[in-house]
């Protein structure tokens, strides 16, 4: 009989920590660590040709967050370093973090050299019930997993 060593995560308990700011989103997508692959053609020492899968560069990403629209405009103030040109503060290293259900943390997912290269506030109409959706978009320059008491050795160069 097959023992699981654990549950699985409940997607729903997690938060986003950039440059000292919090956010509680509903919803994140682009949690993806992606290569580039490079094909080689190589003739071997048998005179035999193949084709090789070797990994490229490592692709930076992009993540797209949701939450319901509050009063605090953080995240815009970080969107408008972007939009006059001040990257070098605009670009920061931040976490996706996820809780279990005593909101004890148990992944990390930590991004490098972040920067906010979309915002966007909700669809307005008059004679709507639905929440109002604010929805930021980051792109990266490399994202690493954490756990608690096991860190990656893959880290981003600095």
């Amino acid at each position: 009989m097959a023992v699981r060593d654990a549950d699985p995560l409940i997607g729903f308990q997690f938060a986003i920590e950039i440059n000292g700011m919090t956010g509680y989103f509903t919803e994140v997508n682009g949690i993806i660590s992606d290569n580039a692959v490079a094909t080689h053609k190589v003739v071997t020492t048998n005179a035999k040709e193949v084709v090789l899968q070797v990994p490229g560069r490592c692709d930076g990403g992009e993540l797209t967050l949701k939450r319901g629209l509050t009063t605090n405009i953080e995240f815009w103030t970080w969107r408008e370093l972007a939009i006059t040109g001040n990257l070098a503060e605009a670009r920061v290293d931040g976490s996706i973090v996820m809780f279990n259900r005593q909101y004890e943390e148990v992944r990390r997912w930590n991004f490098i050299n972040g920067w906010p290269s979309k915002l966007s506030g909700p669809t307005i109409a008059a004679d709507s019930n639905d929440l109002a959706i604010e929805e930021l978009t980051i792109v990266h320059e490399g994202l690493y997993a954490d756990a608690p008491g096991i860190s990656s050795p893959n880290r981003a160069p600095d």
